[in-house]
């Protein structure tokens, strides 16, 4: 990304992208390390703070009345139901194991269901996301369509920001050859397995491109598009970013949200005028390419020369009985053994 330090601005005109004549300098935040593991944490946590506490009715599995036969009678000890005439008169009662029985380990609504993130970790995940959505490589491998797509970040005039039919959006996508993504996401498009089907939630598909505005204006024409989702500059989502933990989505900017980024989150050595203290994660590394680094002739002239014959191979031999041996294995055993001669001496001279 930094071989490219500026972007070109398109257009849709009579079904294709024109280039406005305009450059926007890329913004910093392009340049920000991509740590997927740090992603997939945040991205983990935010998840479960969507989540509804939830938890099972205290007597639940309970409400038979049931008692142990005891033993003597050839079956198991589990509680069975009480009663004759009826198919459930001798049942097993109130385990997990049994038909109408308690949960084993019921849920509870006092369980630990939301975590807290810190504010430094939600922000390097979000850095990373938008990094990451600029290197057609990582874009590809999530499985977005931009075989055609003429550059990554894709950056479009302000006129989106003001579309109000959505057959104008389509103009847009297509011109700039981002409905190829939209025709994956509505191939995919399938029914959900499972009770999901009951619930709202009926069908489920892939998800394609993400349009970036700078206010909410021309939201409405894209909200009814397959696989496309909108969102405000000023408050990005990573879990709109990186959905399921995988960076990589397909971002589509407006010109004035691509010219807010530098403001919003400020770069290596300037801070951010709206995140209070904040400037950009910086690389642990320049360069990570270590090996030609120790290899260069830089580091290599620091260097002492090396020895030769410094490790000598020694033969297999026992230290107990190999006075060798034991003085490698212990430096001190030499002069122990010289003590030893000279406390052997003295007492043969008397």
């Amino acid at each position: 990304m930094a071989a490219r330090p500026q972007v070109q601005v398109y257009k849709s005109t009579a079904d294709k992208a024109e280039v406005t004549g305009t450059k926007v300098t890329l913004p910093e935040v392009f340049l920000a390390p991509i740590r997927h593991d740090v992603v997939r944490h945040v991205h983990r946590d935010m998840s479960r703070n969507a989540m509804q506490a939830r938890g099972t009715m205290r007597r639940a599995g309970h409400q038979a009345t049931a008692e142990s036969w005891g033993t003597g009678r050839a079956v198991a000890r589990i509680p069975r139901a009480s009663g004759g005439g009826t198919h459930r008169s001798g049942q097993g009662a109130y385990g997990n194991m049994c038909r109408g029985g308690h949960m084993f380990g019921a849920l509870k609504t006092f369980r630990r269901w939301h975590r807290r993130i810190s504010k430094e970790q939600r922000r390097y995940a979000t850095v990373s996301a938008i990094a990451a959505s600029a290197l057609p490589a990582l874009v590809q491998a999530r499985g977005h369509n931009i075989d055609d797509v003429p550059e990554l970040p894709m950056v479009v005039s302000n006129e989106a920001g003001a579309f109000t039919k959505t057959k104008d959006a389509v103009k847009l996508l297509s011109a700039i050859d981002a409905q190829d993504d939209c025709d994956r996401v509505l191939a995919t498009t399938a029914t959900r397995s499972g009770k999901g089907k009951w619930r709202n939630r009926r069908y489920v598909s892939r998800r394609g491109p993400l349009v970036v505005f700078a206010d909410s204006e021309g939201k409405r024409a894209f909200k009814n598009i397959p696989g496309v989702d909108t969102c405000n500059v000023n408050a990005l989502n990573l879990l709109q970013l990186a959905p399921g933990g995988h960076v990589g989505r397909f971002v589509i900017w407006t010109q004035a949200a691509f010219d807010k980024l530098p403001e919003i989150f400020g770069g290596f050595d300037e801070q951010s005028k709206v995140k209070k203290g904040y400037s950009l994660p910086r690389h642990t590394m320049t360069v990570a390419d270590v090996s030609r680094i120790l290899t260069s002739a830089e580091v290599q002239d620091k260097c002492r020369p090396k020895r030769k014959n410094e490790f000598k191979v020694y033969k297999k031999t026992n230290a107990l009985k190999n006075g060798r041996g034991k003085v490698r294995l212990n430096p001190y055993a030499a002069v122990a053994v010289g003590v030893a001669r000279s406390l052997q001496k003295k007492a043969t001279k008397k």
